[in-house]
């Protein structure tokens, strides 16, 4: 079975059509790249995949796992394993990145009735995956993305999908504003969470 498939996916923004009967396979565990110019429509099938509310599917649809999520909400798709890495995360003051790594794996496990992460489970679990990403606890401590560089938003963000574990991972330029360091930092991290089941776009 195909981790996603995308069968004539028609979809607008802003009243303007930009995907034009686009299909797609990707099975488990498989990585397909997506390359072409700006305004080609990259950041569009991301967005639209994930369930942004901008963007509109205006004909076809999109399985997951052989189930149509083309009308679910975004956070029903994140909690069935669909994750969007951002070209430019968002910050959110007041809200440490511990925090909410935590409450966004509580909330999935709430969903399928699955008993919630304490916190001693929690950091025991998180802690040698940041090492890992070279994240500090004291970074782990502050707000999510708030005067973060470039490279620290996608290191925070690979460790979001180590801690949430997707089935499948959208990374929208990945590498964008990343030095070489950093790239292989988030590189390296990426490339340890590949197996037969995650796939990657």
């Amino acid at each position: 079975m195909a981790n996603i498939e995308i069968i004539n996916l028609h979809a607008s923004v802003d009243g303007k059509q930009i995907l034009k009967g686009l299909n797609l396979k990707i099975n488990d565990g498989e990585t397909h790249a997506i390359m072409g110019p700006n305004g080609s429509g990259k950041s569009t099938l991301s967005n639209v995949i994930a369930g942004h509310p901008d963007y509109t599917v205006t004909m076809g649809k999109i399985l997951f796992n052989g189930e149509d999520i083309t009308d679910l909400k975004p956070e029903e798709r994140a909690r069935m394993g669909v994750f969007l890495s951002f070209q430019s995360p968002v910050e959110i003051p007041g809200v440490s990145i511990l925090n909410f790594i935590k409450q966004s794996i509580n909330s999935r496990q709430k969903a399928m009735n699955i008993e919630e992460t304490d916190t001693v489970s929690f950091l025991k679990m998180i802690r040698p995956r940041a090492k890992a990403l070279e994240i500090d606890n004291d970074m782990l401590k502050r707000p999510l993305n708030v005067g973060f560089s470039g490279g620290e938003k996608k290191r925070v963000e690979t460790l979001q999908i180590a801690c949430f574990e997707p089935s499948f991972c959208i990374l929208d330029e990945m590498d964008s504003g990343l030095d070489i360091d950093a790239l292989k930092i988030v590189s390296d991290g990426l490339n340890v969470l590949k197996d037969d089941k995650r796939s990657f776009l």
